[in-house]
């Protein structure tokens, strides 16, 4: 089934796509009312749209003793309807797929049933494929859901995906868009090439994924092959925190590519890239990642703890201080103000 045309001009635009957070209680349990109140924030920052069963909802919700996969893709797309109801506005709604290709097809065709527009495609379960056998179950998954494809670098855990993969991935009709967690340049240019010379430029977006220079990969101009690419916007975990800022500076941003003050935009990425590697635990090879942006969930009362699914999961010896040190050196990036502003209507 083909992507919505209006979805399709809005990704290509450029948005803010959040990695949705799972919300529990002090006894590890989904808090659904925090969940919504989560969604509802995302939406009235002015996100373009919400990724929701990724790795920052954590991916044990697909446990069979846990079972909040579907539960929380459902709540999420009444969550989202409700606000597009009353907003007259429209979300690009992304679920996370993963698994060996049977449950990477079920999970797409439930995505697609209940409504989500888009696939992200998690490859981390064929580790050990060849690029043959990752196509075939790109192609699979492609006939449930149109599909973002997701190149989580080695640098990051994920494996090489080189330039021969991505050009073959883009023969897929269904891919609309390619996320790219690029902390390894020259792979990321291997993304990049393959797009620009597929001949599809027009027709699939490129995103950044979390990373260590979000500021600069938006604002770069890539020519390659007579073509002049950009990732357009961002689908990241970053942005599931102070997310209002993250909107106001991708709007800086798309300016700054036309004309306007690039220098002043391009100020910020060190301080991006610092309170990245706060929330992310960059020190401690991501271990506190998922706890890290619970706990600025946390402070602003959106969350009630920064409970994790599994109990041995929290923040990193010497994380909460760093988040402490971000908030107050960068008072300009948090939108504490506006979440209290609105905290208890989202709570309703």
């Amino acid at each position: 089934m083909a992507i919505d045309v209006a979805v399709k001009e809005a990704l290509l635009g450029g948005l803010v796509i959040p990695a949705h957070p799972l919300a529990l209680d002090a006894e590890r349990k989904f808090d659904e009312r925090r969940q919504q109140a989560l969604t509802r924030y995302y939406c009235d920052a002015g996100a373009g749209g919400i990724a929701v069963g990724v790795h920052t909802t954590q991916f044990a919700i697909r446990d069979s003793r846990i079972g909040l996969f579907a539960p929380v893709l459902r709540l999420a797309m009444t969550t989202m309807r409700e606000w597009e109801e009353h907003s007259g506005k429209q979300l690009v709604k992304i679920a996370g797929v993963c698994g060996a290709t049977e449950q990477a097809v079920g999970e797409a065709a439930f995505a697609r049933e209940v409504g989500y527009d888009i696939g992200l495609l998690s490859l981390a379960a064929l580790r050990d494929a060849t690029m043959d056998e990752l196509i075939q179950h790109c192609r699979r998954v492609a006939e449930a859901i149109p599909l973002f494809g997701f190149y989580l670098q080695p640098a990051v855990g994920g494996r090489l995906l080189g330039y021969e993969f991505w050009r073959k991935f883009l023969e897929i009709e269904n891919v609309v868009g390619i996320k790219v967690a690029p902390f390894n340049r020259y792979q990321t240019l291997d993304v990049v090439r393959a797009l620009a010379e597929s001949g599809r430029e027009s027709e699939v977006a490129l995103y950044t994924g979390n990373d260590d220079n979000i500021v600069a990969d938006l604002l770069t101009e890539f020519r390659v092959a007579g073509k002049r690419l950009h990732f357009v916007g961002g689908l990241l975990g970053h942005w599931a925190v102070w997310t209002k800022r993250a909107v106001e500076l991708l709007d800086d941003i798309k300016a700054a590519r036309i004309g306007g003050n690039a220098f002043e935009v391009l100020a910020r990425s060190a301080e991006v890239t610092d309170a990245n590697a706060a929330f992310f635990d960059a020190q401690n090879h991501f271990a506190g990642c998922i706890a890290g942006l619970h706990e600025i969930l946390r402070r602003q009362g959106l969350l009630a703890g920064r409970w994790c699914l599994e109990p041995d999961e929290d923040l990193s010896p010497g994380q909460l201080a760093e988040i402490d040190r971000v908030h107050r050196s960068y008072p300009h990036l948090h939108d504490d103000a506006f979440v209290q502003e609105n905290l208890e209507r989202w709570l309703r």
